[in-house]
């Protein structure tokens, strides 16, 4: 069974960091569009964040661009998430999900991805 768990949530003071990282139990992310997503209450899920695995191709959403760094040491290591300079409109909850699409093609739109992790809370306090 496809599992993929988030890690490394936590509650940080702005201007603060996380990473988080996605694993994959019973999966790989060999060839794979892996996405970080995120959530706050009453605002809908958005893309944050995705790496097309094996070439390493990465596209950001603007709202972190210069912030964010997606990662992944190799094919079979985790998907990280670097977030630096956190702010409190970052809050929410975030996700990782695993898809297809090639050179993460649509990489914005949650129906582009297959599997979704449960998720990680993160909380920017100011």
């Amino acid at each position: 069974q496809v599992q993929l768990v988030e890690s490394g949530g936590g509650s940080v003071q702005a201007g603060g960091s996380l990473r988080l990282s996605c694993a994959g139990s019973g999966y790989t992310f060999n060839r794979k569009c892996v996405g970080w997503f995120r959530q706050a209450p009453g605002k809908e899920r958005e893309g944050v964040a995705a790496i097309y695995t094996n070439v390493g191709s990465t596209r950001y959403a603007d709202s972190v661009k210069g912030r964010f760094t997606i990662s992944q040491d190799n094919a079979a290591s985790p998907v990280y998430l670097q977030m630096n300079s956190l702010q409190p409109d970052d809050t929410a909850m975030y996700f990782c999900a695993s898809g297809t699409r090639f050179m993460c093609r649509d990489w914005e739109f949650s129906t582009a991805y297959n599997y979704w992790g449960q998720g990680t809370q993160v909380t920017v306090s100011s």
